[in-house]
């Protein structure tokens, strides 16, 4: 068991630098007006990786056994590094422009310096805000979903499974359309009017009841996903054009660091509720508070624009002293 500990670990704390440079690297691959189509594809792989991946896995795990499904997806893993080997492009390497370009920054500083970016950016602070706390409450409602739907609207436990996928459907659409919605909304509107407007319907599975009702569920949680990966094509879109490229890194590490450590604190919240006040009003409180996160950036800048502003200029590099 320790073992899997450990491999589980090391493969959180790999997913998390993936994450973080992938989302780095791609301003280097396209275009400013190239990074809506880009993200808009990588969210669609990710929902169709959500959707396909627990009934692969299960077919896998009856037809090879728990270890073979494991050796499978370490498998899948050698394939994705062959695959960005595979990129011929290689990245200049960001030159400072402090005038430290001879000397070495301790860690410190260069965390402070990207916190200090997303703090002081008016937008950017307001993306953060409303990505960590719809993290927060959706997190709170995930813990109790599975729970809701086994003992409250008594959905047999396979079943549940088909649920989640049919709602991952609603992910792999918002891949799909994000590109062509950001264009007719406009690419800065689409990041408030996603949760507001398209994540209203989210609200459904708390209106679920036994029976034909149960049908709620998979809707409202397909619409969910779907105003999910229209949002998060469109605020890392965002973040990526108004970056400049030497706090790229920093600036996704910083993001992540805040909109992923809500998640955690959300499901602890989640399951304490669940105890004390029941599921279904821990989900209405879930729901709501993921939904109303969109204020945070419907109250800010971007309401008052279309499109995000062209990136800015390439910085001056130091010279080597």
């Amino acid at each position: 068991m320790w073992q899997l500990y450990a491999v589980a670990l090391t493969a959180g704390v790999c997913t998390v630098f993936f994450d973080v440079s992938y989302q780095s690297f791609l301003p280097a691959l396209l275009k400013q007006e190239e990074l809506l189509d880009g993200n808009g594809k990588l969210g669609v792989t990710q929902s169709f990786a959500q959707l396909a991946g627990p009934g692969l896995g299960g077919g896998l795990v009856g037809a090879f056994g728990a270890a073979g499904a494991m050796s499978a997806d370490a498998v899948s893993y050698a394939i994705s590094v062959v695959s960005l080997v595979g990129i011929r492009y290689r990245e200049p390497a960001p030159q400072p422009t402090d005038g430290r370009a001879a000397g070495r920054r301790s860690l410190r500083a260069e965390i402070a310096e990207g916190l200090r970016f997303v703090v002081g950016d008016p937008i950017l602070r307001k993306v953060v805000a409303c990505t960590g706390t719809a993290n927060l409450f959706s997190s709170m409602a995930g813990a109790v979903e599975i729970i809701f739907l086994i003992r409250v609207l008594h959905v047999r436990p396979a079943g549940t499974g088909l649920l989640f996928a049919l709602a991952a459907v609603g992910g792999v659409a918002g891949g799909v359309l994000s590109g062509r919605i950001a264009r007719w909304l406009g690419s800065a509107r689409v990041i408030w009017f996603s949760i507001l407007v398209f994540g209203l319907p989210q609200f459904l599975p708390a209106l679920a009841e036994p029976g034909w009702r149960v049908a709620l569920v998979p809707i409202g949680f397909a619409t969910a996903f779907f105003a999910g990966v229209v949002y998060n094509v469109a605020q890392i879109s965002y973040r990526q054009a108004i970056c400049p490229p030497r706090l790229m890194g920093r600036m996704n590490a910083a993001v992540r660091w805040i909109v992923w450590g809500t998640m955690p604190l959300g499901a602890l919240i989640g399951g304490a509720l669940g105890t004390a006040i029941g599921v279904r009003p821990t989900l209405w409180i879930g729901l709501i508070g993921s939904w109303a996160a969109g204020f945070w950036v419907y109250f800010s800048p971007l309401r008052r624009m279309r499109d995000v502003p062209q990136a800015q200029e390439p910085e001056p590099t130091a010279a080597l002293a």
